[in-house]
């Protein structure tokens, strides 16, 4: 997370520029709650040493009642967020089965923040279960089983809606082999279960497909997400760039990162 945001800021500013305040970038800055605070500062840290040029601007999202009477993200993060285009957020906790929505799902549809890119790869001089990952996972973050959208039928029976559309499964495809063509990666592997939710993964897989063939310089694969979870604890090498829907990714990324000691 520090080094991607230390890259795209550092390229936006002149390389004169680039060790003085005087090319400072501003850059919204959400602290979070839980460890939140913590992390935000240790990063912060981070740019200091590194004299990245950064002029920080700290905003709350504690959660605010519109006129609607639903919780929602004050419009003062949203103004700043929208006015620096470059934000910085640490861990937002969500009250469980009560309470406002969850903020995380909140400030991704607000910004329309559709790909979320966490690369996992093993650091020289820190001994975890492997020292071969070299893996970037890109989840699809706008909608799947995360959609929010929830109701209960009757009492006792709830039911939550996957959603998948053509348009969000192209974008996130196109983004996931543009990321490997941009970086030197080799392999793109669709992450699904096609096989037992046909119409929602079915269709997400087939817009992959469809990007796969724009991209002949790409080797393409496709394999189930069970699959994929045993062979990452096995032999995380035979994975390269993984895209797949919301909440595969998830939970995908975060077992990614149990293999390394933490998301890079």
């Amino acid at each position: 997370m520090a080094a991607r945001l230390i890259q795209k800021i550092v390229n936006s500013v002149p390389a004169s520029g680039r060790a003085y305040s005087s090319g400072a970038r501003k850059v919204t800055l959400i602290p979070g709650d839980g460890i939140g605070p913590e992390i935000s500062a240790s990063v912060q840290k981070i740019f200091t040493t590194a004299q990245v040029p950064i002029e920080w601007e700290s905003v709350d999202v504690t959660p605010v009642r519109g006129p609607d009477g639903k919780f929602g993200i004050p419009q003062a993060a949203i103004n700043s967020v929208n006015t620096n285009k470059i934000g910085l957020k640490g861990p937002l906790m969500t009250p469980v089965g009560k309470g406002h929505r969850s903020l995380n799902l909140a400030l991704r549809k607000e910004f329309n923040l559709y790909a979320n890119v966490r690369p996992c790869r093993s650091l020289e001089g820190y001994k975890t279960l492997y020292d071969n990952v070299n893996v970037v996972t890109i989840r699809e973050n706008t909608e799947g089983e995360y959609s929010g959208i929830e109701h209960e039928i009757v009492d006792g029976v709830v039911q939550s809606i996957k959603l998948i559309t053509e348009e969000a499964s192209k974008r996130v495809a196109d983004y996931a082999f543009q990321y490997a063509k941009n970086n030197g990666r080799k392999k793109v592997t669709v992450v699904h279960k096609a096989n037992i939710m046909r119409m929602s993964d079915g269709l997400f897989l087939r817009c992959v497909r469809e990007m796969a063939e724009k991209y002949p310089e790409i080797k393409f694969e496709e394999r189930y997400l069970d699959t994929v979870c045993l062979n990452m604890v096995q032999d995380p090498s035979k994975y390269d760039v993984l895209v797949m829907p919301n909440l595969y990714g998830d939970i995908l990324s975060d077992m990614c990162a149990g293999l390394v000691g933490g998301l890079v």
